[in-house]
């Protein structure tokens, strides 16, 4: 009989406030999730519920003003701000909605930055992020730069980046929020792919119906917890913080 495999990702209690003047503005309180290795699901809610703020914080880059947040079972509160910038640089790969791509880097170049932080070798990591474009369809596009890029193109280069350093863990943004309905479908499907062949833990948030029954987990946020939804369960994707669908 095997042993208990350890979560990857585990929140518990998890708080997120922020002082805006006089007032404390709470966007999670009391969360609890729990994300197995190779792992993938949506979390979905509605706009400026804190699904951003989630993300932001189960990769460190922001820390929580409440509660605990375990990695392979290791608290990240014990981590100095150096200790985590090294393990957001080897642990977790990031697509956000809007790219984020660096201007005046190639798109091979910016696949590159992440391995090149992490001091793999100049020519190791120049074949890894030529193999990865390749791998999404821009193998002719190496030496264009963001600019020169359509939207969707811009997000691929974005994906290939963010597991070019073999990540255990990709956090995804809203990473269809902003193609078309073609583009957003080939970048739903090259997520699937990449958590399939990589077997890194997939958490997306998400406005796409689609793409959230894709990920087959789908978790709610409303009132700054999570909560699992219930198989053929309908939701609104859209609404208000308060009062609103989820």
């Amino acid at each position: 009989m095997g042993g208990r495999v350890t979560p990857l990702v585990e929140a518990r209690g998890l708080g997120k406030s922020y002082v805006d003047g006089p007032s404390v503005v709470r966007v999670l309180a009391d969360l609890d999730l729990t994300v197995m290795p190779g792992e993938r699901l949506a979390v979905v809610g509605a706009s400026g519920v804190g699904k951003s703020t989630l993300l932001h914080l189960l990769g460190a880059l922001d820390r929580p003003t409440a509660g605990q947040l375990l990695f392979d079972g290791v608290d990240l509160a014990t981590r100095s701000e150096n200790e985590l910038a090294a393990f957001r640089n080897r642990e977790v790969g990031f697509v956000f909605q809007f790219h984020h791509l660096l201007g005046d880097f190639t798109a091979l170049e910016n696949v590159m930055l992440p391995a090149l932080i992490a001091r793999e070798p100049l020519r190791a990591a120049r074949a890894r992020a030529s193999e990865l474009l390749e791998r999404v369809g821009l193998g002719d596009r190496l030496d264009h730069r963001p600019g020169a890029l359509s939207g969707g193109e811009q997000q691929r280069v974005a994906v290939a980046r963010a597991i070019v350093h073999r990540p255990r863990l990709v956090l995804a943004d809203e990473p269809t929020g902003n193609l078309d309905p073609a583009t957003g479908a080939s970048v739903q499907e090259l997520l699937l792919d990449l958590n399939r062949e990589h077997g890194a833990a997939l958490i997306v948030a998400t406005h796409n119906p689609g793409l959230a029954a894709a990920l087959g987990r789908t978790l709610y946020l409303a009132d700054g917890r999570l909560r699992e939804a219930e198989p053929g369960a309908s939701v609104a994707w859209r609404g208000t913080r308060s009062g609103g669908a989820l």
